[in-house]
């Protein structure tokens, strides 16, 4: 019989990275403030929180990260010059980032990992399940992941990670899944978790990706984790003994997704995903299209 679990209404997003591999454009602008087209990086993800019923959301943040909260809040002077001009387009746009959700922010402090920033949303949290999403990866809102995940976990109870099948030379560069099949053809039991193996010690190709659903019992065991790979305190880790043990916050499930997914979280990659979704846009997709074919045909 199925059981019901509590409805998830919350969503955390870790941004408290330095982005470094953006240097030097970082170095003064939070790299979820670089623009995918015409939107930073992190509007994406807030729309991709809310669009799956989350309308709370908290920022873990650091140092130098002030401009995400004046993206999200309102611009009165700008919104004041936008109607004088009647330009009513851009001042939708200029009011849709401030109107998306009701969004809370605290400062991770130091830069422990992934799992000591999750940790920093224990207060904001408290005993309910949630959501995190990085930054890093966009997902396609024709492709609902997020949805997905929230339903398995109302279903199973426990938690829930977003998994893709990668070629093995790569899997090194993710967090890897021991996995065994279910009846559902997208989900899987997860039974074991490494943070970037060696591609001759990974015990699958399915890489962990930038979701997650988990169960507020993450909390306890993230203050008990020691630092794992690179000296921080891992995730990965913690979810590891969550599948080892389901007494303790229930069992771990991945949805395998097959979607489209946008890494922005390299150079090339992130060049990659400007150009794929400027080439979708209505309103830009035509010319660039022809443009880039005119391009290529020159180049080549």
């Amino acid at each position: 019989m199925t059981q019901s679990h509590p409805r998830i209404s919350k969503a955390v997003i870790p941004a408290a990275g330095l982005g470094t591999r953006f240097l030097p454009a970082t170095k003064a602008t939070p790299k979820e403030m670089l623009p995918v087209v015409d939107k930073p990086a992190i509007q994406y993800v807030v729309e991709e929180a809310v669009s799956a019923g989350l309308g709370d959301v908290l920022m873990v943040t650091g140092r130098n990260k002030r401009p995400l909260e004046d993206h999200f809040d309102r611009n009165y002077e700008l919104e004041s010059a936008l109607q004088k001009k009647g330009d009513a387009s851009r001042l939708a746009k200029v009011q849709e980032s401030s109107d998306l959700a009701m969004i809370h922010y605290v400062r991770q402090g130091d830069p422990k990992g992934l799992g000591h920033a999750v940790l920093c949303a224990a207060p904001h949290v408290g005993d309910e399940p949630f959501a995190v999403l990085l930054g890093d990866d966009l997902i396609d809102p024709r492709d609902p992941l997020l949805q997905r995940m929230i339903d398995v976990q109302e279903q199973h109870g426990g938690s829930v990670i977003a998994l893709m099948e990668v070629a093995p030379e790569q899997i090194h560069l993710y967090g890897c899944a021991a996995v065994e099949a279910t009846e559902d053809g997208d989900v899987v039991k997860v039974s074991g978790l490494v943070e970037k193996p060696d591609p001759a010690d990974a015990p699958s190709n399915y890489a962990i990706i930038g979701r997650y659903v988990l169960d507020p019992h993450i909390f306890d065991i993230l203050r008990k984790t020691e630092p794992g790979r690179g000296g921080e305190i891992q995730l990965t880790d913690a979810l590891q003994q969550l599948a080892e043990d389901e007494k303790v916050g229930g069992p771990v499930h991945g949805v395998v997704f097959q979607g489209r997914r946008y890494d922005t979280g390299d150079r090339g990659d992130y060049l990659r995903a400007i150009v794929r979704l400027a080439c979708e846009r209505e309103d830009l997709g035509p010319d660039f299209r022809t443009w880039l074919r005119s391009y290529v045909a020159e180049e080549m």
